[in-house]
């Protein structure tokens, strides 16, 4: 149960307090990294809810809350190995996909630099550290954070379209860590409960 609600915790975090919160809030968004991030946090979810089974069944000796309990655990299995994967194996579409959300909304504010639009790019900025797209004299015109020096600052650093590629490829990899390591946990869950199931049985048929 505790772990289920750190996975969910975590996944919440992700979702909300970083960076990519911001994305989320545009009128669209990098669906394959929320996507990931709602699996896990649905398998965390699950995982919690499921603990209840295996503390009954275990106080009962119950063979049907056991049996649920693993039913249970493999469902949460593949839901993390799904994460997972989508973690690592989609990370170069979620970086393009999220770029062209900011490059989207960077023509905008290049078109009219005013009201909703300004507020947008600016967030954005923030959210990311960056300004712009590297381009020193387009970035003078841009509502940008002010601990940004420019230009003095590394034009590579101070570029937005980097720096969602390693945000990105942060999250992106601690999901995939978090998933693979809750799926461990949840092998050695399945394990010992199918032992308890056996012994259980193996008690009855002695007495």
């Amino acid at each position: 149960q505790l772990a289920g609600l750190a996975v969910v915790a975590f996944g919440l975090w992700l979702r909300f307090g970083g960076p990519m919160a911001e994305f989320a809030t545009a009128k669209k968004s990098p669906e394959l990294f929320f996507m990931g991030l709602y699996v896990l946090v649905g398998a965390g979810a699950i995982m919690s809810a499921v603990g209840f089974f295996g503390c009954c069944g275990a106080a009962r000796e119950s063979q049907c809350l056991i049996g649920t309990f693993f039913a249970c655990l493999l469902v949460i299995f593949a839901g993390e190995v799904t994460a997972g994967v989508f973690a690592f194996l989609g990370k170069k579409v979620a970086i393009q996909e999220t770029q062209k959300i900011y490059e989207d909304a960077y023509e905008d504010y290049m078109k009219s630099p005013v009201g909703k639009v300004n507020s947008t790019i600016y967030r954005y900025h923030v959210a990311l550290q960056c300004c712009g797209k590297g381009n020193v004299e387009q970035q003078k015109e841009l509502p940008c954070p002010e601990n940004i020096q420019l230009p003095k600052a590394s034009i590579l650093c101070s570029n937005c379209l980097v720096e969602i590629q390693n945000v990105i490829d942060t999250h992106l990899h601690l999901i995939g860590i978090v998933g693979i390591a809750i799926a461990s946990i949840t092998i050695f869950g399945m394990i010992f409960s199918m032992v308890l199931c056996c012994t259980i049985r193996t008690m009855r048929e002695m007495i």
